[in-house]
């Protein structure tokens, strides 16, 4: 089986660009989803639980919240799209989500002892889930770093439960 490799670096072609398109859809892409997605869940779970179901207005930065908001008027002033869900979280960058744990760590601390951990591992896919959201090829080196922040995602919510922590998907 031959590898993918950048279209960027061979001459042109349509094939290439679906091949490498198709390359990242089915091996990337899904990962990105599953991390952010598993990490807004726990975020959403570890907060309830600790502060209530209002958490958002006790554990989000004020000029987050702001931004939450714009974003959601523009889905607002575009409803023939899909929504991205009612709860805010949703509309946040990865980078919020780091920022809200780190704010938040003394909260996270009795669930995830190795909270800091989890927030370096949230630093390190930023840019690689950037090359890949702005249809970049990613490196060894970023592949490595996606595959291992998946790999990690059972241990994290092995904590929730651990913790007792009822998992509570952000609607």
């Amino acid at each position: 089986m031959s590898r993918t490799r950048d279209f960027r670096n061979l001459s042109f072609s349509p094939e290439r660009i679906d091949r490498c398109g198709r390359y990242i859809g089915s091996n990337l892409y899904w990962k990105f989803y599953a991390v952010e997605n598993t990490f807004r869940i726990v975020l959403n779970s570890v907060l309830t639980a600790q502060l209530g179901v209002d958490w958002w207005d006790l554990a989000v930065d004020p000029e987050v919240a702001r931004r939450s908001r714009r974003f959601r008027s523009s889905y607002t002033a575009w409803p023939r799209h899909a929504n991205p869900g009612q709860h805010d979280i949703h509309l946040l960058f990865l980078s919020d989500l780091t920022d809200i744990m780190r704010m938040n760590s003394h909260i996270f601390v009795p669930v995830l002892p190795d909270v800091d951990q989890w927030i370096a591992t949230l630093e390190a896919i930023r840019i690689p889930r950037n090359l890949v959201g702005h249809m970049n090829f990613p490196n060894a080196h970023d592949l490595a770093t996606i595959d291992n922040a998946y790999s990690l995602l059972p241990r994290l919510l092995s904590s929730l439960a651990a913790g007792h922590v009822p998992i509570s998907i952000p609607r």
